[in-house]
């Protein structure tokens, strides 16, 4: 039996913008208003407004609040200062990822867990599963918020015609009650773009509202409402992984390169902890296939899946694949073997459709902002 998709609280507001819609993670949700690359580029230079009230929020509170999250996650909540924000993981037992979270502090015991859309009701059930013996509550938000996104350099600009909130003072991966356009928010300067820019937590009947101000106030600015396709080629340029492509179940932290999120000299044990200290040893003695960019010669695009090969063997698999707006050139994310992945090595195609492109191995992030 066929669900409908869930609708965010600006369906109404993206069908009227002659959006694109798409089914994602059980939501419906805008993929393009017009151009994709012109959506891409609104936001390298000057600014794009996203709804991404799909994500997942889930409110811990309590007097072990802190302690609970460091036991249920692999990174040190207790050190996460008021105010501030935190990327962390979720694994199994065995070390797999189940999801990589944002969790933000929002006062003394209260914390608020950000999850993938997709994986939201899995990482819920998880925590609500390792609360057990905590003196701490894991509560389902999210129907209590609705999320918009306000990315690229000229955010700022645009936050400041809409809030006397302390946007300055506002540091990356850290977030603030403020009220905008007259709208209370949580402000996080978090984002998914690899630009400066804002998120911002809101009662869904106030989404509308909050849409139409930044839109005001963004236009003078070149600010543009873009959609889920255009983020996903700024996320790749930045070099940032997608679940479901560059972080699974299969995957520890250190098979995908992210290993520093995990803290062993956290007090007390954690789930994963037997596991992820066995795959710390192992990255160090045998290094797992290494998470590398590809930059294409031709103009053929890789996509998820495809081999990476050189000398005639598969030596890895690409996770995420685009044309680079940026750069001009489609571009890769790819798991190869270690010898392969010193920036510059060469030999290295991919094999799209029968046919070894020749690709250049290059250090990730494809694109890094000026400050």
């Amino acid at each position: 039996m066929s669900t409908a998709p869930r609708l965010t609280a600006l369906d109404a507001t993206h069908r009227s913008l002659g959006a694109t819609m798409t089914d994602f993670a059980g939501w419906d949700m805008p993929l393009r208003y017009a151009s994709e690359r012109d959506e891409h580029n609104a936001v390298r230079t000057r600014a794009g407004l996203f709804d991404l009230s799909h994500m997942g929020e889930i409110t811990v509170t309590g007097p072990e609040a802190a302690a609970f999250l460091s036991y249920a996650l692999v990174g040190n909540i207790a050190t996460v200062g008021n105010g501030r924000a935190r990327y962390t993981m979720i694994v199994q037992e065995d070390g797999g990822i189940v999801d990589d979270l944002i969790v933000y502090r929002l006062g003394e015991t209260d914390y608020m867990v950000v999850a993938n859309a997709g994986n939201a009701q899995i990482v819920l059930d998880a925590l609500t599963e390792r609360v057990g013996g905590f003196d701490a509550e894991v509560r389902d938000d999210r129907d209590a918020y609705a999320l918009l996104a306000v990315q690229g350099p000229e955010s700022p600009a645009i936050m400041k015609a809409v809030t006397d909130a302390d946007l300055d003072g506002l540091k990356y991966y850290a977030g603030l009650p403020g009220t905008v356009a007259g709208v209370p928010a949580l402000i996080a300067r978090t984002g998914y773009t690899g630009e400066d820019g804002f998120e911002l937590f809101v009662a869904p009947e106030h989404a509308e509202q909050l849409w139409r101000a930044l839109t005001e106030a963004g236009t003078p600015h070149g600010l543009i409402p873009c959609g889920l396709s255009c983020r996903d080629t700024l996320r790749l340029e930045a070099g940032m992984p997608l679940y479901g492509h560059e972080l699974t179940t299969a995957l520890t932290p250190f098979d995908a390169g992210l290993g520093r999120v995990v803290k062993f000299e956290k007090e007390g044990d954690f789930v994963g902890r037997e596991a992820l200290t066995a795959a710390a040893e192992r990255a160090e003695t045998a290094p797992p296939r290494k998470l590398v960019g590809l930059i294409a010669e031709g103009r053929r695009v890789p996509r998820a899946g495809f081999p990476v090969v050189a000398d005639g063997k598969v030596i890895g698999e690409v996770t995420s694949g685009a044309p680079s707006p940026t750069l001009g050139k489609p571009i890769a994310m790819a798991y190869v073997d270690a010898a392969f992945a010193a920036p510059g090595t060469g030999g290295v195609g991919v094999d799209i459709r029968g046919t070894h492109e020749p690709y250049e191995v290059v250090a990730l992030p494809f694109y890094k902002r000026q400050k």
